[in-house]
């Protein structure tokens, strides 16, 4: 097991640009900075938590009644959905999302060069896994911090058969306010309304807006989004490799109040835009091979 004193053994603690430390809830934190930039990943969940660039708001929203606790996901900031996305088909009594959000993850290496400071953790298959998901797998989570936060997730399938999951890197963002954004980038695509019995519609011409509870879908799309924010006069650029959906999210006022873990108030100030393959567009991989996505976040001013 990685004690945070091991950890601090194995990578130096007096390094300024990548730290071990005792997070919220005592749980293991490492902080990774560059010259211009900082970022925060819990090995728990390799949940990414915070990102912001020197004099900037951070990028990632993160909820003030977030439970950091070893058998809880952390709400807000980045979390892994895998293997699979909301409940899992044909079994209620599995987690919501998946495991690998609650699940500890191992660091492979930690290293800072040039402007970059990178960190890689990895979960694979177990005996405590293999009982809610009888599949063998090797997960690899890749977490740069630059002027840009890039997270690439590669899942290898270990096993001798085929291999079908979803993925998610179900990020927030912060934003002034959910009711004055616009998000470009999802222009005449199909999408699943979550909120309306799951029926099938067509995003118009125009950016979209967020004005109620809005869980999408929408597939297939590959492109680029961008969050316009008058009030924090900043674009938030969301792009992906690899990934053929995206996942829209706002819970809005009577969900948000219904969520322990979530502030009454606290959804104007995010969205979530979800780098996934989900849905129709889960991953399958034959014995021996390997998939990546990757999302790619940067800023820039509006």
């Amino acid at each position: 097991m990685q004690t945070l004193d091991s950890l601090k053994q194995r990578f130096g603690s007096s390094d300024d640009r990548i730290r071990f430390e005792a997070g919220e809830g005592g749980l293991t934190r490492v902080v990774l900075k560059t010259p211009r930039s900082e970022g925060h990943v819990y090995l728990h969940g390799a949940h990414v938590t915070h990102f912001a660039k020197a004099g900037e708001k951070p990028v990632l929203f993160m909820s003030k009644q977030s439970l950091f606790k070893p058998d809880k996901a952390i709400r807000g900031g980045v979390p892994i959905c895998f293997p699979w996305f909301g409940p899992r088909a044909g079994h209620p009594e599995s987690p919501m999302h998946g495991f690998a959000r609650t699940s500890e993850w191992d660091v492979e290496s930690a290293s800072a060069e040039g402007d970059r400071t990178t960190l890689v953790l990895s979960l694979r298959s177990s005996p405590e896994t293999l009982k809610l998901w009888p599949h063998e797998f090797a997960a690899r989570y890749t977490v740069t911090v630059a002027d840009t936060l890039t997270m690439a997730l590669e899942v290898a399938n270990t096993g001798q058969g085929e291999l079908n999951f979803e993925e998610a890197l179900h990020t927030y963002f912060t934003v002034s306010n959910a009711k004055d954004i616009t998000i470009e980038g999802l222009a005449g695509v199909d999408y699943i309304d979550k909120t309306d019995s799951l029926a099938v519609k067509t995003q118009g011409g125009k950016p979209m807006k967020i004005a109620e509870e809005t869980d999408r879908i929408y597939l297939p799309t590959t492109s680029a989004n961008t969050v316009r924010d008058p009030g924090l006069r900043r674009r938030i650029v969301n792009t992906k490799q690899n990934s053929d959906t995206t996942v829209i999210w706002n819970p809005w006022s009577a969900k948000a109040k219904a969520m322990a873990d979530f502030g009454d108030d606290e959804w104007l100030n995010m969205v979530c835009i979800e780098t996934c393959n989900v849905n129709k567009h889960a991953v399958t991989l034959a014995a021996g091979r390997s998939h990546t996505m990757t999302a790619t976040v940067s800023t820039q001013p509006l």
